[in-house]
């Protein structure tokens, strides 16, 4: 059986950073794991010294998730960026828990840290490789990965499933009066106004340009329409701010097509985009279904 020095001996070089802090929140321990990590002191890191090396963006979020779940003695777990002895910040992955004396009586919080900025780095560049970074929408590649499975499903299934096809009207004189910056904007807030007229299950993807992919799963093509008209009247309503002064109402046209008997899913979005053509041709501002 280990006696007491042996389980300091685990704690001081154990592969994680470990601390503890005591009833008054103040950490009054770190094992030889975090100083080495940190570069700095017991003296440095003692009380609240520790979150001096807290990345300025994250060190209100990181001390008040400490402080509320230490006043309710719940266990928590954040992801923040802390200073290493090299002067680097890394991602950490911090999680603490309530202990008790012998009594059960509460006397403080214990956690354990990892360095997790591999892990939080590659689950960023797969996020930027699958989004829109300007839209916050997916961008064309993945959304099309995306509506290839849910095609599938609904070829096999026999399920509806409707595609949009939707362009930006007169948005190249968007461009052209106020500037690609004006542009951006409108961008950004169309599809913000598509999110919002969207159930979590469907899909919408940028797909060039001012157009852009919209997949309703298990959406018939009257369904469809409506969703359409509603993110058409949306837009058409929205009142949007390009800059300090100047304020712009832009339209779109969208092509429905509900699946019928495409046999592939590029057919599909290619008879939704013939109808956007049509929408275009008839005036604009105009759902095609």
């Amino acid at each position: 059986m280990m006696d007491l020095e042996q389980y300091k001996q685990i704690l001081e070089f154990s592969p994680n950073m470990i601390w503890r802090s005591n009833l008054s929140t103040e950490c009054d321990y770190f094992n030889k794991t975090w100083f080495n990590f940190t570069g700095r002191t017991m003296e440095e890191e003692n009380g609240f010294g520790w979150t001096e090396g807290i990345h300025p963006d994250d060190y209100d979020r990181c001390v008040k998730t400490y402080l509320e779940n230490f006043k309710i003695q719940h266990p928590f777990e954040m992801d923040y960026r802390l200073k290493r002895h090299d002067g680097q910040y890394r991602w950490i992955n911090d999680r603490g828990v309530p202990f008790y004396d012998k009594n059960k009586t509460f006397i403080g919080f214990i956690g354990s840290c990892m360095d997790v900025t591999e892990k939080i780095e590659g689950q960023r560049l797969k996020e930027m490789a699958q989004n829109d970074a300007l839209c916050q929408t997916y961008n064309r590649q993945y959304s099309h990965e995306l509506l290839e499975e849910v095609y599938n499903q609904a070829r096999e299934a026999g399920l509806p499933l409707s595609i949009l096809m939707m362009d930006i009207d007169e948005f190249k004189n968007i461009n052209d009066k106020y500037g690609h910056s004006a542009g951006d904007v409108v961008l950004t807030k169309v599809a913000a106004a598509v999110k919002s007229e969207m159930r979590e299950l469907d899909i919408l993807g940028r797909y060039g340009g001012d157009e852009f992919l919209i997949g309703l799963v298990h959406t018939n093509a009257e369904a469809a329409r409506m969703v359409a008209e509603r993110i058409r009247t949306a837009i058409a309503e929205a009142e949007i701010v390009v800059s300090n002064e100047v304020q712009v109402n832009v339209t779109v046209s969208i092509g429905v097509r509900c699946l019928q008997n495409e046999m592939t899913l590029d057919e599909l979005i290619k008879n939704a985009d013939k109808k956007l053509y049509e929408a275009k041709a008839e005036g604009k501002n105009i759902v095609k279904v």
